[in-house]
């Protein structure tokens, strides 16, 4: 099993937490995982892009037209990091307009849940529930569940649920 995961977004999306939970979940798994994160000026809004091999991999760096699954929590960095995905690659984007790749407004369904930045587990959910990724919902669940401040443990929760139940 091998699959290359970028994850890219802005300060404060929750990129690096989304990160961890992936690669949680393969851990768990007991599957190598290689994780790297970029993220610059990510305190003042900046790009965020972060990077998740599970499999055998000699280094953590994916390159251009190498990436299986790419998250998009700000639709506005498609530009810049949509060449590390394979041509085939899957593509999951939170966006209220239409275009390429699997699209949820992740960031409203967030919002109504009382907190914008669980878009990160919206769009998750909306992952698992495609078949994008390597892993079950239950994995996620319980990924969450061991990554997650207590207090927020539910909302975390109803966030992933929310992305599930899209389709």
């Amino acid at each position: 099993m091998k699959q290359q995961i970028i994850v890219s977004g802005i300060g404060g999306q929750g990129v690096l937490f989304l990160t961890r939970v992936i690669a949680q979940v393969a851990v768990n798994r007991g599957l190598a995982v290689l994780t790297s994160e970029t993220h610059g000026m990510a305190q003042r809004g900046g790009t965020v892009l972060s990077t998740i091999k599970v499999g055998s991999f000699a280094g953590p760096l994916i390159r251009t037209a190498q990436g299986d699954v790419g998250f998009f929590l700000w639709e506005a960095n498609l530009p810049v990091h949509r060449g590390l995905l394979k041509p085939e690659g899957r593509l999951l984007i939170s966006s209220d307009q239409a275009g390429e790749g699997a699209r949820i407004d992740a960031t409203a369904m967030a919002r109504a849940l009382g907190n914008p930045v669980l878009a990160n587990l919206v769009l998750l959910g909306f992952a698992v529930k495609q078949g994008a990724l390597f892993c079950r919902a239950r994995e996620c669940e319980a990924a969450i569940r061991q990554l997650a401040p207590e207090r927020f443990v539910v909302q975390n929760l109803q966030a992933f649920e929310q992305g599930m139940a899209e389709t």
